[in-house]
């Protein structure tokens, strides 16, 4: 299974639940943001390599702490060589010798998140309970769609005050996908400042079960595409 995080604006939180989906998932991590990453960088080769021939995907995974990920370079240069026609054979060969992947996603809607979007089999879309970033959202959403790449979940991140529980059902109208509250809590603040999911920090905090949910409902998603036979990709 290969699960695109996405979302359209920037700042949401969608590494944060990159990360914390693919420790749920047991799942590698791939950071496609080729000009701004935000996940622990490697030592050596990295995406930019990969996508530009120089490197095999499997030379470029490096293990952080419980994660495996693909980290992508922070050079402009690394970026202007990359081929981004390169992106979805990446991503499949990186989930035949590992299984699931979590493809995290650069922000806008560019090329690159399209090209990300379209080799996945599910999306997630990140967000937070404001009207910029929700908008932001439903464009994210029109572009999975159109690739047919269908969305198994919204995130509604950052949540204060009750706020993403007071519009989750209109999310979910909105977006014809189960949305999902996760509420601004310490444990994901000092994960995320340590660049490690929330289970290896503080894996007994109740946000837990919230990305537990989340990696659930991916899976039966999953699933029922499998079942109708939607699952094949160019």
């Amino acid at each position: 299974m290969i699960v695109a995080i996405s979302g359209g604006k920037g700042g949401v939180g969608k590494s944060t639940v990159a990360m914390n989906l693919a420790r749920e998932l047991e799942a590698i991590v791939v950071d496609a943001d080729l000009t701004a990453p935000d996940l622990p960088r490697g030592r050596a080769v990295d995406l930019h390599d990969v996508l530009a021939g120089r490197a095999d995907p499997m030379d470029a995974v490096v293990h952080h702490g419980s994660l495996c990920i693909l980290p992508c370079g922070r050079t402009l240069a690394g970026a202007r060589a990359s081929d981004l026609a390169e992106m979805g054979r990446t991503v499949r060969r990186v989930e035949r010798d590992y299984g699931d992947v979590v493809v995290d996603c650069p922000a806008g809607l560019a090329r690159d998140v399209g090209t990300a979007l379209h080799c996945a089999d599910v999306a997630v879309l990140v967000t937070t309970p404001n009207r910029p970033a929700l908008l932001d959202a439903v464009r994210t959403r029109r572009l999975a769609l159109d690739l047919e790449t269908p969305i198994a979940a919204v995130v509604l991140n950052r949540s204060r005050n009750g706020r993403g529980a007071q519009i989750d059902g209109r999310v979910e109208a909105t977006f014809e996908a189960p949305a999902t509250v996760v509420p601004e809590r310490a444990a994901i603040a000092d994960a995320t400042r340590a660049g490690k999911p929330v289970r290896d920090v503080r894996p007994t905090d109740r946000v837990l079960e919230v990305f537990e949910r989340i990696a659930r409902q991916l899976e039966r998603c999953h699933r029922r595409r499998a079942d109708d036979g939607s699952l094949s990709r160019s």
